[in-house]
């Protein structure tokens, strides 16, 4: 019998496993391009707070290898008494939102994926540990159903519109291109 489950867990998926599948993933890499994408507008916000052209801006945004230092970095620049503070609070706003949406990518990046053809069952497994003071747990598995889907749908939506935010916030204050 063992054989035989075995056998079922290795063989293809279903024709409309695998469309599932393919369409969570391709979800899944809308995410991360509209994350990155919208990521990479941090570069504009650098350069007009910190008064410097473009291709320094770049070189402090890639040298900071995190997005929280990144972000961290904006909100530190804006908070300067330098900056209007119409121009503080729509850069402030712009990067709280982006840290929420940090949460549920960095979930989709950091995590291991199973989708069973029997089933049908998707889930993704946690590769974080949470360690408190007598006990670690790793893998938390939750389920990828249609009610995460449209979490990721939202998510998506949210960073279309913080980019919209940071692109309008360059052109206002004129920020380097």
């Amino acid at each position: 019998m063992q054989a035989t489950r075995t056998a079922a867990r290795t063989a293809a998926p279903s024709r409309a496993t695998s469309t599932r599948l393919q369409d969570i993933l391709l979800l899944i890499g809308q995410l991360n391009y509209t994350w990155t994408n919208t990521e990479s507008l941090l570069i504009h916000m650098i350069a007009g707070l910190a008064k410097v052209d473009k291709e320094t801006a770049i070189v402090i945004f890639l040298t900071l290898n995190t997005t929280r230092a990144r972000i961290d970095l904006v909100d530190r620049l804006t908070k300067m008494r330098k900056t209007a503070p119409v121009c503080r609070k729509e850069i402030l706003e712009a990067t709280r939102r982006l840290s929420e949406e940090a949460k549920l990518r960095n979930k989709y990046n950091h995590c291991i994926y199973s989708f069973d053809p029997d089933s049908g069952r998707n889930v993704t497994q946690s590769m974080r540990i949470f360690e408190s003071r007598d006990e670690i747990k790793y893998g938390k598995i939750e389920e990828l159903d249609a009610r995460e889907i449209g979490r990721i749908q939202e998510s998506i939506n949210s960073l279309v519109a913080i980019n919209r935010m940071f692109w309008g916030i360059t052109e206002r204050y004129g920020f380097p291109t």
